[in-house]
C-alpha cells in the first residue's frame, strides 16, 4: 500500500514537473511564436501568368511554380499516399504526435542521433510557414506550440490542403499541383499511382530524391511510399506489385505555354512590376488578360519572321556557321562528338543547326542535333547563290556542291510542306504592331525576329525615321489648310539654294519620275516627294508641324525643317499606328492598351480597362478604372475632322487600287499595288523609305484593323540595299531596291491575309459634310463629261471647284470611269 502511494506521489510529481517545464518552456518561447491567424487568409507565393484575349497561356513569371489546387481536387490515393508516408495518424491527433514522439525520443536515447523528427503533417506545415529546417531543439519545441494554434484554428481538411500546396518538391515546383505539372507535365487527376507515389516520397529530400536528378535513389523511395500504402492497406498486392514495377517517366516539363508571344509578355512583367513591385508581381499569382487575340497574334510572328528569311535569302547565303572538319584535310567527326557539338548549341526561333555529311550532285545529307538525318533536296538548296555585299549577290549556283560541302555546320527551318530548307540567320531586324483604331486595343505586336536573340521590342522602343508614312499627316495638314484632294500641283524637280551650308537642297522623287501638273489624290497615291514638299511650304513648316502633333508624337521627334515632308521624323511603330488610326476611326486619337484585365489569384478582378473609345458626342471624359463605380466613357478627342480622315483615308485606298483607265492607257498604280492580292476594297495603305533604303514601312487599314510594319536594321546607318533576280527561283521574286513596297508590304499582306480571313469588308465610310461631284482629271475643274477623263470626287462642303473645264484634251492623268462605290 505504501509502495503504491508513493509511486502515486511520484508521478503526481512528475505530472506537474512535466506541466511546469511545458508552462515555462511555452512562456519562454511565446515571445517568438508568430500568430498563426494568417493561415486564415494565407496568400500562398503564386507564380504570375499572362494570356491571351481569348484565355491561352502566354507566359508566366515567378521564382516558384506553384498551382493551387484544392482538398477536392486532389486524388484519394496520392492523399493516402502522403498520410502513408507522412503522418498515418493525421485524422487522429491534436497537432502533435505522441506515440511518435516517444518513438523519436527512444531512438535519440539508444542511439545518440536525431534519426526521426516526429513531426505531424501540422509540424511541418508550422515549420514550413513560420519556420526554418534547422535541427535545434527549441525549434521543435516552437514547431509543437504552433501546431496546437494551428490545430485550434483550422479544420483537418484545410491544414492538410494548405500543406500540399505550400511544400516544397524540388524544380522549384511548390505544391503538388505544380509537382504534378514539373515532373509529368499532368494534372493531378491524370497521375498514375507510381507517379503518385514518387511525388509523395519528396518531402523528405525533395533534391536527393529527385526523380530527374537521382532517378534510382527516387524510385527506391517511391517504393518505400508504395509499401507503406500497402501496409497501411489504401492499396492491394496486386496495385503495389503493377506501381513497384513501373519505370521512372518524370523529366522536366516547363510551364505549359499555350502561344509562345514573349515580346508583349515582358511588356506586361515590366508593366506589372512597375505597379505593384517585383516580390508582389512575381509571387501574388496575379492573371494578367492581355488585350492580343491568339490567331491574330500567331499570324503576326510568323508573318514577321518568313518575310526576315525572304529578305535574308533574296540577298544571298552568307556561308556556314562553322566548320566542323574540314574535309579535304581531316576525318569526319564520330556521330557522338558531332551531336554532342551541336547540342552545345543554342537554337532560336525556327532554326534548327545541322551538320552536312555528304553533298551530291542536287542534295546533301545532313545530321540535325536530335541525330535525325534528313536529305535537303535541290529546292531547297538552290536559292543560294552566294552574297557579297548587300548590293551584290554571285550567280545561281548549278550543283549542291557550290554551296555546301561536309563538315559544314548550318541551319534549317522547315519549309511550307514539312521539309528542312537550308537557312541563317537573319541579319535584318521588323517589327509589326496592330491596332483595333476604335478603341486602341493592340490585337497583335511583335518586337523582332526572335527574342531569344535579342530582347530588344523594336515595336515600341525603335524610334526610326518614317519616310514617306509620314505624307498623309502632312496631306492632312495641307487638307486642313484648304486644299482638296483635286487641287493641282506641280509635278518637278526642287532646286533651293541653302545659303548656310552652300549647297543647293534638291528633293527628288522615287523613282524620279515627275508628271509635271497632277492631283493631290494621285500625288498622295504615288508618294511624290516634291508634291510633299510644295504642300509643307503651303501649309508652312510650323502649322505642319503643330498640326503633326495632334496624332500623338513627340514633339521633339518632329524636326523643324523641310525634310520633314519626306519623312525625317523619328517614330517607333507603335507611335506611328496610332496616329495613323485617326484616318481609320473619324479623326479621333486613341490611346493603345495591351492589358485588359488583372485577376488576383482567387480569380476576382481587381483592375479592367477602361480604353478610349469614338463617343457619338465628341466629348473627352476622364478615365476610371475603380472597381465598382459607374465607369463613364472614356472618349478619344477629336483631333481632325471626320472628312479630313476620310478624305486622307480615300487618297490612301488609291495607294492600293491606283486609277485611269487601263482600257485607255492611263491607268496608273499607287505604291501600294501589291496589297491587291488581298482582293478588298476596303483597305487603305502607304509604303515608306528612307533614304538609301534603310528604313522601310507599309502601314494599312480599314475600319477595324490598322496594322504597321518596320524593316531595317538595328543599326541605322545599314542599308537593306538591293538584289538581282535569281535565275533559279523563277517568277514572282522580289527583286531590286529595298523599299517599303518590298521590303515591308509582304509581311503586312502576309499578316493581313490572315488576321482579315472570313471578317466582312469594314470600309470606312464618307461622313456627313462631304460632297461627291465629277470633276475633270487633268485640270480638278468640274466636269459635264461622264468618261475616262472624269471621275466623282469627294469635298468639304464649301471647298469643291466652281468653275468648269472649258476643254478636255484625250491626254494624260485620267483616271478610272467608273462610279465612287465600285472605286472604293
Amino acid at each position: 500500500m505504501i509502495l503504491l502511494k508513493r509511486t502515486l506521489q511520484f508521478l503526481i510529481i512528475c505530472a506537474l514537473l512535466a506541466l511546469i517545464t511545458l508552462l515555462s518552456l511555452y512562456y519562454y518561447v511565446k515571445s517568438d511564436i508568430p500568430s498563426v491567424q494568417v493561415l486564415k487568409n494565407v496568400q500562398l507565393q503564386t507564380p504570375m501568368q499572362v494570356f491571351t484575349k481569348d484565355g491561352l497561356l502566354i507566359n508566366q513569371f515567378g521564382e516558384k511554380r506553384r498551382i493551387p489546387v484544392t482538398i477536392d481536387q486532389i486524388p484519394q490515393p496520392l492523399l493516402q499516399a502522403f498520410l502513408a508516408t507522412e503522418d498515418n495518424r493525421f485524422y487522429d491527433h491534436i497537432g502533435i504526435d505522441p506515440i511518435g514522439i516517444v518513438r523519436s525520443a527512444l531512438v535519440l536515447i539508444s542511439t545518440g542521433e536525431k534519426k526521426q523528427g516526429a513531426s505531424t503533417i501540422t509540424m511541418q506545415l508550422a515549420r514550413n510557414f513560420f519556420l526554418t529546417r534547422e535541427k535545434a531543439y527549441i525549434r521543435k519545441v516552437k514547431e509543437i506550440f504552433i501546431a496546437i494554434h494551428i490545430e485550434n484554428l483550422l479544420s483537418k481538411d484545410e491544414i492538410f490542403e494548405l500543406y500540399l500546396n505550400k511544400i516544397e518538391l524540388g524544380n522549384r515546383a511548390f505544391g503538388i499541383g505544380a509537382a504534378a505539372q514539373v515532373y509529368y507535365g499532368k494534372e493531378l487527376k491524370e497521375l498514375t499511382l507510381a507517379q503518385m507515389a514518387m511525388i509523395a516520397g519528396l518531402p523528405k529530400a525533395p533534391s536527393a530524391l529527385n526523380p530527374i536528378r537521382n532517378p534510382e535513389r527516387a524510385k527506391a523511395r517511391r517504393n518505400v511510399v508504395l509499401g507503406r500504402m500497402l501496409e497501411e492497406k489504401y492499396i492491394s498486392r496486386a496495385q503495389y506489385n503493377e506501381a513497384t514495377n513501373q519505370p521512372i517517366t518524370a523529366y522536366f516539363h516547363g510551364a505549359e505555354i499555350d502561344l509562345y508571344a514573349p515580346y508583349i509578355s515582358e511588356m506586361v512583367r515590366a508593366e506589372m512590376v512597375s505597379r505593384y513591385g517585383i516580390d508582389k508581381a512575381y509571387n501574388s499569382g496575379f492573371k494578367v488578360y492581355t488585350s492580343v487575340e491568339s490567331d491574330v497574334q500567331k499570324a503576326a510572328q510568323t508573318a514577321l519572321v518568313n518575310n526576315l528569311h525572304a529578305y535574308d535569302m533574296r540577298h544571298g547565303f552568307r556561308g556556314p556557321e562553322a566548320i566542323l572538319w574540314d574535309p579535304q584535310t581531316e576525318p569526319p567527326l564520330t556521330q557522338s562528338k558531332l551531336l554532342n557539338t551541336l547540342k552545345a548549341v543554342n537554337e532560336f526561333g525556327p532554326l534548327k543547326t545541322a551538320a552536312v555529311l555528304s553533298v551530291s550532285d542536287k542534295s546533301a545529307e545532313v545530321i540535325l542535333k536530335s541525330g535525325e538525318r534528313t536529305t535537303l533536296t535541290w529546292d531547297n538548296l538552290k536559292w543560294a547563290r552566294k552574297f557579297i555585299t548587300r548590293y551584290r549577290q554571285s550567280f545561281a549556283p548549278e550543283t549542291a556542291s557550290d554551296i555546301l560541302t561536309p563538315g559544314m555546320q548550318i541551319w534549317l527551318r522547315k519549309n511550307d510542306d514539312n521539309s528542312y530548307i537550308l537557312s541563317q540567320i537573319p541579319e535584318a531586324a521588323s517589327a509589326i504592331v496592330s491596332l483595333d483604331p476604335q478603341d486602341g486595343r493592340i490585337k497583335a505586336i511583335v518586337g523582332g525576329y526572335s527574342f531569344e536573340q535579342s530582347q530588344y521590342n523594336r515595336a515600341v522602343q525603335a524610334k526610326r525615321q518614317v519616310g514617306s508614312n509620314i505624307k498623309p499627316f502632312i496631306y492632312s495638314a495641307a487638307l486642313e489648310k484648304g486644299y482638296t484632294l483635286a487641287s493641282i500641283l506641280n509635278d518637278a524637280p526642287i532646286n533651293q539654294w541653302d545659303k548656310s551650308q552652300g549647297v543647293a537642297w534638291r528633293p527628288k522623287n522615287s523613282p524620279a519620275i515627275y508628271n509635271g501638273p497632277i492631283r493631290i489624290r494621285r500625288a498622295l497615291a504615288q508618294s511624290k516627294n516634291v508634291i510633299s514638299v510644295r504642300l509643307l511650304r503651303g501649309v508652312g513648316l510650323q502649322r505642319t508641324a503643330d498640326h503633326l502633333l495632334k496624332f500623338g508624337f513627340d514633339d521633339k521627334d518632329i524636326n523643324r525643317s523641310e525634310s520633314l515632308a519626306l519623312g525625317s521624323a523619328s517614330i517607333t511603330p507603335l507611335e506611328l499606328a496610332r496616329g495613323m488610326s485617326a484616318f481609320a476611326n473619324g479623326g479621333h486619337l486613341i490611346e493603345p492598351y495591351f492589358i485588359s484585365q488583372i485577376q488576383d489569384a482567387m480569380g476576382n478582378t481587381l483592375f479592367k480597362t477602361n480604353p478610349t473609345i469614338i463617343c457619338d458626342d465628341e466629348t473627352t471624359t476622364p478615365s476610371s478604372l475603380m472597381l465598382g463605380e459607374q465607369v463613364a466613357p472614356n472618349c478619344a478627342p477629336q483631333i481632325i475632322s471626320k472628312q479630313n480622315a476620310f478624305l486622307i483615308a480615300s487618297a490612301m485606298n488609291s495607294a492600293i487600287w491606283g486609277g485611269g483607265s487601263w482600257s485607255h492607257k492611263t491607268g496608273w498604280s499607287g505604291t501600294g499595288w501589291r496589297a491587291q492580292a488581298l482582293k478588298r476594297r476596303d483597305l487603305s495603305g502607304k509604303t515608306g523609305t528612307t533614304n538609301d533604303s534603310v528604313d522601310t514601312w507599309f502601314s494599312g487599314f480599314n475600319r477595324d484593323v490598322m496594322t504597321s510594319v518596320w524593316v531595317g536594321f538595328d543599326n541605322p546607318g545599314n542599308t537593306l540595299g538591293r538584289s538581282t533576280y535569281n535565275n533559279n527561283l523563277g517568277s514572282g521574286q522580289i527583286s531590286g531596291a529595298e523599299s517599303g513596297a518590298k521590303t515591308a508590304q509582304p509581311a503586312w499582306v502576309d499578316f493581313m491575309r490572315a488576321a482579315l480571313d472570313g471578317k466582312p469588308a469594314a470600309p470606312i465610310e464618307p461622313p456627313e459634310g462631304l460632297v461627291s461631284i465629277r470633276i475633270d482629271l487633268e485640270t480638278g475643274l468640274l466636269s459635264h463629261k461622264n468618261d475616262y477623263t472624269s471621275r466623282f470626287e469627294y469635298f468639304e462642303k464649301g471647298t469643291a471647284p466652281t468653275k468648269y473645264v472649258l476643254s478636255q484634251p484625250n491626254d494624260i492623268f485620267e483616271e478610272n470611269t467608273k462610279t465612287e462605290e465600285e472605286l472604293f
